[in-house]
């Protein structure tokens, strides 16, 4: 089940203590909470920017090229608006977080193609109509729900974001207000966005996680597995085979070189 989005600041609930008269729980029961809260506890909510398409997956925030720092948000009855970025650190767009569930859209992959869709929190997809104005009021994708993250070639780590007409979002600033359209016609750097993303959804990162957790065996384990005790040369290779996907051969030739040198020895 997809946890709640929490934001800097949230208060988070408070344990609630068990009286004298309360049954306590026994050892197993405690061992399948605490395994359970380490799992919950073990998941990354930091937001992190995204640099390539095939990253941009789950909760998004598109940060406009704006001063002070904007994003692109929208109401419960699928208007859009510009709203204002508070938690960064030292007014910088790559470090942003939402505090405002109406500037958080899920993105997700459009089945078949390099597209993606943007889900509001109302349940509702942005869109871009053929006047290039901007709304979340669909409950269905169709062509105008379908975006296309375009890498810029000149700033790392942002994005222009394309519609199925070929043109592109774009911020217009005046000296009164700034809106967001989607009728420009070729990408400039009001054309050019950054994509903030939570890290527990990027691949690279949930790579380097699983790796992690596949490196996790002890000595005791792979001494189990291969059937002997292990020197140190050995732990470590059989360690690394693990986080690299070649771990059952590694065990294999371990388990061959210790009949070979128990025949030699005998």
């Amino acid at each position: 089940m997809v946890k709640p989005l929490s934001f800097k600041g949230d208060k988070r609930p408070k344990k609630r203590k068990h009286t004298e008269n309360e049954e306590e729980p026994s050892n197993s029961k405690l061992a399948k909470v605490d395994t359970a809260t380490a799992e919950e506890d073990g998941e990354d909510e930091s937001w992190v920017t995204a640099e390539a398409a095939s990253d941009i997956t789950g909760p998004i925030v598109v940060v406009l090229p704006s001063t002070p720092p904007s994003c692109i948000a929208c109401d419960a009855n699928g208007k859009i608006f510009i709203s204002q970025l508070e938690n960064m650190v030292e007014e910088d767009p790559a470090t942003s977080e939402p505090h405002d569930v109406r500037q958080v859209w899920v993105a997700s992959r459009v089945a078949g193609t390099e597209y993606h869709s943007l889900k509001g929190h109302h349940g509702r997809y942005l869109g871009v109509d053929k006047f290039g104005i901007l709304s979340a009021i669909r409950e269905a994708i169709s062509a105008e729900e379908q975006l296309l993250c375009v890498v810029s070639p000149d700033t790392p780590g942002t994005f222009s974001i394309q519609t199925q007409r070929d043109l592109f979002l774009v911020m217009n600033e005046t000296t009164k207000t700034t809106e967001i359209r989607g009728d420009a016609e070729s990408i400039n750097f009001n054309t050019t966005f950054r994509i903030r993303m939570q890290a527990r959804f990027k691949p690279r990162l949930k790579a380097n996680k699983e790796s992690k957790a596949r490196e996790k065996i002890s000595r005791k384990e792979l001494e189990d597995v291969v059937g002997r005790r292990l020197n140190d040369d050995e732990v470590k290779r059989l360690k690394k085979a693990r986080r690299e996907g070649n771990y059952h051969e590694a065990i294999l030739d371990v388990r061959v070189k210790g009949k070979h040198d128990k025949f030699a020895s005998s």
